[in-house]
């Protein structure tokens, strides 16, 4: 193989795959499925239309036979015209004879319908066949199809929470909250660290309100009087 047919081979096989990514099966399922019901309508209307010129086939050929026993039957009244003599014998013979012969040719039509008409039922039958298969078929693919929905649906939803209990997806719900833990732990630290600034600052004012605040008069005169016993000024 040439190089330029492995290329070509190979840019064929990677333009297949990405089409085969792209395509969604369940729809090309769907589409499939109304193809077959389509080809369905089609085959019962050539079902139908076969039927009808079955059935139409038969009547004439039960008609064509009807006809061959009725001549034979005004064969057989022309006759006993003439044997009862209320009609001329050569003219009885001579009718009698036309009707026999448009007997047989009624009779032969008969036949050649009825051939007909057989050829059309089992033509027919055959057809009712395939539409049957065909209509198996498609009840099979519809049922399926909604299992194959479902399956989908399922694994889709399967999929997902799995990606997310793996914490293998950036959007994830478990990534989110991570992302909120890390700035709640963020914001208590920076409390935190204002609240002790805070009572820093604090700290120096409350302990020189506290100096001054616990010299009482009565504590300040003892003091005084004990410095003054112990010789200092």
């Amino acid at each position: 193989m040439s190089f330029f047919k492995r290329l070509f081979k190979v840019g064929e096989s990677q333009a297949h795959a990405m089409i085969d990514k792209m395509e969604d099966p369940i729809k090309l399922t769907e589409q499939g499925i109304r193809d077959l019901k389509k080809d369905l309508t089609a085959a019962m209307t050539s079902l139908a239309e076969v039927k009808g010129v079955a059935i139409r086939t038969r009547k004439e050929a039960d008609k064509k036979k009807n006809m061959a026993q009725d001549y034979e039957r005004k064969a057989m009244l022309l006759l006993q015209k003439m044997q009862n003599g209320s009609m001329d014998a050569a003219d009885a013979e001579r009718l009698a004879t036309e009707a026999l012969n448009l007997k047989e040719q009624s009779l032969a039509e008969s036949v050649r319908l009825g051939t007909e008409a057989t050829a059309h039922e089992q033509r027919a039958a055959g057809l009712q066949t395939q539409v049957s298969k065909l209509k198996s078929t498609i009840t099979s693919y519809d049922n399926d199809l909604i299992t194959l929905k479902a399956r989908a649906r399922t694994a889709h939803s399967t999929k997902k929470i799995n990606a997310q209990l793996a914490n293998i997806d950036s959007s994830s719900t478990i990534a989110m909250l991570e992302k909120m833990k890390a700035k709640v732990e963020e914001d208590e630290s920076l409390a935190q660290a204002y609240g002790e600034v805070a009572a820093a600052d604090a700290g120096i004012d409350s302990e020189i309100d506290n100096a001054l605040g616990s010299t009482s008069p009565g504590a300040s005169t003892d003091l005084l009087e004990l410095k003054k016993r112990m010789g200092i000024s």
